[in-house]
């Protein structure tokens, strides 16, 4: 008799814009989907093609920032590199963010993702890693950053960089079973 996969039922939305970092964006979506969820890439627009930074990774967004909400979605990832710093641009990436935080469904941010949770005014108070360059930008923001492959605190999953890419994994998947 076959299990049901650990996250059947579950629908994590994934953001995308322009240079995310190739292993931060494929190892979270391979991973999810392996483990039975329904994964979205929400990019600004609908049926658009992102190639990442270093060119291995290449997704089609499936739902525009604009039409997504957070009650649609039982977790939020944020891949980063430099697309964050284009989605901190978007409005809707930082509201469904935002949303995402407030519901207290888990939100998991690597790399530069933590930036758009600062702009979207997420940050205070919680305890987060990311990459070295902003961690200031964190501590600015009220974070208290840590150096550690994954840090936890409450629905606020971050990892630092892409060799950090497996236990943020499990650490996503965690939250959601």
């Amino acid at each position: 008799m076959s299990q049901t996969p650990v996250l059947a039922g579950k629908r994590v939305a994934i953001l995308v814009e322009e240079e995310f970092e190739d292993r931060e964006l494929a190892g979270p979506l391979e991973a999810l989907r392996a483990a039975g969820a329904t994964v979205v890439i929400v990019g600004p627009t609908a049926g658009t093609t992102f190639t990442g930074k270093r060119g291995h990774a290449v997704v089609t967004s499936d739902l525009a920032a604009g039409a997504a909400r957070a009650k649609a979605f039982d977790a939020l990832v944020i891949p980063g590199g430099h697309a964050p710093d284009k989605m901190r641009m978007r409005h809707a990436m930082v509201d469904l963010a935002r949303d995402m935080m407030e519901a207290g469904k888990p939100v998991a941010a690597i790399c530069h993702g933590p930036s758009l949770l600062i702009s979207a005014n997420a940050l205070r108070g919680r305890t987060l890693t990311c990459w070295p360059s902003i961690a200031i930008d964190v501590k600015n923001a009220g974070g208290r950053y840590v150096d550690k492959p994954v840090a936890v605190d409450g629905n606020l999953i971050t990892s630092r960089k892409p060799d950090d890419v497996p236990v943020f994994v499990e650490a996503i998947v965690r939250a959601l079973s």
